[in-house]
């Protein structure tokens, strides 16, 4: 048997294929398909199954595609709600791989239909459990992402109920030597806690994930609730679409126009610039958000940009236009992009001083607005009288700053505060709006310091 991780480490999303002699099933598959296609014939595999453990809300995945593509089964819980051609894959349910068995488990909690798979060897043994959302190396899966999105919603307080008897009725019996595979890492917005390692054994998860320690169910709920990050804007929708299963990754990408040079753009449509910010400053188009091409640079596009929002996407070159393009489509927002553009030509705009000692030194005369999240700023502020707005709410909520003072910007290290100045910019002109960048670096370890 053999078991492959597929890692994206922008979505913190692992895929995973498991082979035995000749055939091979796909688990929670991103949404291009090609590696697993490349996977199976490195292996003179067949594709005969894919697995979707609940429908994501984080990404779109490709199983519809793999089945038109090899006619293998798609399965998936009946709770789901799959609109799809599919056969459910419940408690009691059984794959037979050749000679070892893919069993499911039904394991409510992060979903109402989320399901785990056990790995039975060709001896019988239990060998590995592929856990979804519901269970991660250091951590589980929240239990808000449902309220309002899927087949079957539910209030966070009941699934963390749920999530509290998946594990300790179903999960944490399991003979501690079986692997555990997740479907995310650390950087996902699906946990709060999750370790570095992208694989574990039940035996470690029950000696060390906080969530599996002796506690009782009011205090499980409450903990498990506690202190979860933001939801971006994108989440319900990918849930609904996943249900419905996406169209082929390729054919949808290759239908966005690509332009190039200075463009005319439609008038009040949205600009998604992804240059790096010296850049941006040195000419864009009027309105645009500097959404630089990093590391989350989909995550940030899917908290920023509503999932009904059209928008060009902006690029050095064509190598960099098709990264972000892709990217984009992982999320699903390939279909709301008007037109890609590279080698933009914008005229010069004047530079923009920012005199940083005057700031440091003063910073009572500058309106001060610290966007990162709840969770960074509940505890202590690099500035006291900073106005808190997170960078996924700021567009909503660019009216609540003053604009009797010169504005600046910051977050935790300078990537959000470029998008967050860019978009703050395009609606207050009264005054200048500054970015403190990777300044705020400095400034945070002298506070510490002192």
């Amino acid at each position: 048997m053999i078991i492959q991780q597929f890692y994206d480490k922008g979505l913190a999303h692992a895929s995973y294929a498991v082979v035995r002699t000749g055939k091979m099933i796909v688990i929670d598959p991103a949404r291009d398909p090609q590696p697993y296609y490349d996977f199976a014939a490195q292996h003179d595999a067949d594709i005969t199954g894919i697995i979707e453990t609940h429908p994501h809300a984080d990404f779109i995945s490709s199983h519809l595609e793999i089945h038109h593509a090899t006619n293998a089964v798609i399965y998936a819980s009946k709770l789901t709600g799959a609109e799809y051609p599919h056969e459910s894959f419940d408690d009691g349910d059984t794959i037979q791989l050749n000679d070892i068995k893919l069993k499911a488990i039904n394991t409510p909690g992060h979903s109402p239909d989320s399901i785990c798979i056990l790995v039975e060897d060709e001896n019988g043994k239990e060998q590995a459990l592929f856990t979804g959302d519901t269970l991660f190396v250091g951590d589980v899966g929240r239990p808000d992402l449902r309220e309002n999105a899927g087949n079957i919603t539910a209030k966070k307080e009941e699934l963390a109920r749920a999530l509290y008897h998946s594990t300790r009725d179903r999960l944490m019996k399991l003979p501690h030597g079986v692997k555990v595979y997740p479907a995310h890492g650390p950087g996902s917005l699906c946990g709060k806690n999750m370790s570095p390692d992208l694989e574990s054994t039940i035996g470690r998860e029950l000696r060390e994930n906080y969530a599996l320690q002796l506690m009782a169910e009011p205090e499980f709920v409450k903990t498990i609730i506690a202190d979860q990050p933001f939801i971006p804007k994108y989440f319900g929708s990918d849930v609904e679409l996943n249900k419905k299963g996406a169209s082929a990754y390729a054919e949808s990408v290759n239908k966005i126009v690509r332009l190039k040079g200075g463009v005319t753009i439609e008038k009040e449509a949205l600009v998604i610039d992804t240059r790096p910010n010296a850049e941006f400053m040195m000419g864009h188009e009027k309105g645009a958000i500097n959404l630089q091409n990093g590391g989350k640079f989909e995550t940030w596009l899917g908290a920023i940009v509503g999932p009904n929002e059209r928008f060009y996407l902006v690029a050095n070159d064509d190598d960099a236009l098709e990264k972000v393009i892709s990217k984009a489509a992982k999320i699903g927002y390939e279909r709301n992009i008007i037109a890609g553009i590279s080698d933009p030509q914008y005229p010069l705009l004047p530079a923009r001083d920012f005199n940083l000692p005057r700031f440091t030194t003063n910073p009572e005369k500058y309106t001060i607005v610290d966007v990162r999240n709840p969770i960074e700023t509940e505890d202590a502020l690099i500035f006291e009288n900073a106005l808190i707005i997170p960078l996924p709410e700021l567009r909503e909520r660019v009216n609540e700053i003053p604009e009797d003072k010169p504005i600046v910007v910051h977050c935790a290290a300078g990537y959000r505060s470029a998008a967050a100045a860019s978009i703050v910019a395009a609606k207050i002109a009264a005054v200048p709006v500054l970015d403190l960048s990777e300044a705020v670096v400095e400034i945070g370890r002298q506070k510490i310091e002192h």
